[in-house]
């Protein structure tokens, strides 16, 4: 504690505000004089530093002029509760009261306040080594303390009002979810194919699906093209493990037919896998889904050689993981990235990508227009935060539960939805963008904020527009893959001229 810099900026009534994040909230009210303030100081050094929270017996001439009280109660004593507390409060105020025959205003003949759950403050005389105060000061330090109380007061009751609403709110939700379950359930998905495509389903899609039926919504949706078996994915799981096996053995991969990728490496799925969903620690070694994930990650690399594993394969095979079973999960995972946008991104199929960056910046200049111009101002261009995004389909970069909600429109809309939610949190943040430079920008969207809110980044996405001159995103990205068809076929031409 920096005294000097405490009593320079205020001498005679000081404050030590809550640290946030610390569980205990602590404030303490120091009185004195100018001419005792460095007195008074050395007093609370010395208590701050043998610690508030295990207090030692102090001799008899050091006694301190006010009194903490907290969740450790004083060893020699028996804990006391709040009204007790509050009631040997009372009984010092009156005498205080009467003996320095303070107005009526400044008397507390009720004290109707509860003490912080954590620890609160007891005002009391200046001890006899100390000189006296004033009636004046004592009159004013009492005010002030009254103050205090009554702030701390203030605040506890505004934090319980927003815990209730808080509470309110979710059992809303709850019941919202309780009630879309129930439909979807009886009435959606036994009827699936006649009423996916109804206004009335697309509605409760674009709300969020219940999490418990999330996994089989999505199955549906993403469907199984390469007619995947539970069978297949189990001869695909036995090489993988015979793999696996062989390299523990030699220490090296062994490929007969030599077309895997160099990422498809054991010890790169490994090293993803650790750093999937770090905070959740069910994905790391010798969490509950650890092997789960390896084996669908290793199975696909065995299935589909041609692509290997790819650096955030990881995150959109743990959040079907935690959706789907095991077999149903990998039918999901194969036929999701063998999707037109995913197998350009996860082959790297450069100039695809780049069609599809060019087709996300028209509808990025058609609706934030001022945005778009501040990134051309930095030469920052979409990939630099959509390969990101894209690659793992915002698992990484949103939390858990928006980034699922995403994926149930996603899987509704196809990939589309992919660029209008990026084009959504470029809305959402555009304030912030605009004042950032080229650095700041790339790190910021690289991490966006943990508290990203929901409803709010749909409400974004919801007024993205992807239209542009009257052409949808189809026209506009079927357009320039014309347009480079045609830059192919007419070069031989020129060149022959």
């Amino acid at each position: 504690i920096d005294f000097n810099k405490i009593f320079n900026n205020k001498i005679g009534h000081l404050y030590f505000q809550p640290v946030k994040g610390h569980k205990t909230v602590l404030e303490v009210l120091v009185f004195c004089n100018k001419s005792t303030a460095w007195k008074s100081a050395m007093l609370c050094d010395d208590i701050f530093g043998r610690s508030l929270f295990s207090r030692k017996q102090r001799e008899a001439q050091s006694a301190p002029g006010w009194k903490l009280f907290g969740k450790v109660p004083l060893r020699e004593s028996p804990p006391k509760d709040s009204k007790t507390i509050q009631q040997e409060y009372e009984a010092r105020a009156s005498k205080s009261d009467q003996s320095l025959s303070l107005p009526a205003q400044g008397r507390r003949k009720n004290l109707e306040f509860e003490p912080l759950s954590t620890t609160a403050l007891i005002l009391e005389d200046r001890p006899a080594n100390l000189p006296a105060k004033s009636e004046e000061e004592a009159q004013r330090h009492r005010q002030e303390y009254d103050e205090m109380v009554a702030e701390a007061k203030k605040r506890e009751l505004k934090e319980a009002q927003k815990k209730k609403k808080q509470m309110k709110e979710r059992f809303k939700q709850e019941e919202s979810i309780v009630n879309a379950m129930v439909v979807w359930n009886n009435e959606i998905l036994p009827n699936w194919e006649s009423m996916r495509g109804t206004r009335r389903v697309r509605d409760l899609w674009w709300q969020g699906l219940p999490p418990n039926v999330r996994g089989k919504v999505w199955s549906l949706a993403i469907g199984n093209e390469l007619n995947i078996t539970s069978d297949l994915y189990e001869i695909f799981l036995s090489r993988a493990k015979e793999r696996w096996k062989s390299f523990r053995e030699t220490g090296s991969e062994m490929e007969s037919d030599g077309t895997a990728d160099r990422e498809s490496s054991l010890d790169l799925i490994k090293l993803d896998i650790s750093r999937t969903f770090p905070p959740l620690f069910i994905f790391q070694k010798g969490g509950p889904y650890h092997d789960l994930l390896h084996s669908v990650l290793g199975a696909y690399t065995c299935y589909r050689p041609d692509v290997g594993y790819v650096q955030g394969m990881s995150f959109i095979a743990a959040v079907l993981i935690l959706n789907l079973e095991e077999a149903d999960a990998f039918i999901a995972f194969a036929n999701l990235l063998n999707k037109p946008c995913q197998m350009a991104f996860f082959r790297v199929d450069h100039e695809l990508m780049l069609k599809y960056f060019a087709a996300f910046e028209v509808f990025f200049e058609e609706n934030l227009p001022r945005l778009f111009n501040h990134f051309k101002s930095y030469n920052l261009t979409p990939d630099l935060y959509l390969i990101d995004w894209i690659f793992t389909l915002y698992t990484k970069s949103l939390p858990l539960d928006v980034a699922c909600r995403v994926w149930d429109v996603f899987c509704r809309d196809g990939e589309e939805f992919l660029f209008r939610t990026g084009l959504g949190i470029l809305r959402l943040y555009e304030d912030v963008l605009l004042q950032m430079d080229f650095i700041h920008i790339a790190q910021f969207l690289t991490r966006l904020p943990e508290d990203t809110p929901s409803e709010r980044l749909f409400s974004c996405i919801a007024n993205t527009q992807m239209i542009s001159s009257n052409r949808k995103w189809t026209q506009v990205f079927n357009a320039l893959i014309k347009d480079k068809e045609m830059e192919k076929s007419s070069s031989p031409t020129v060149k022959n001229t």
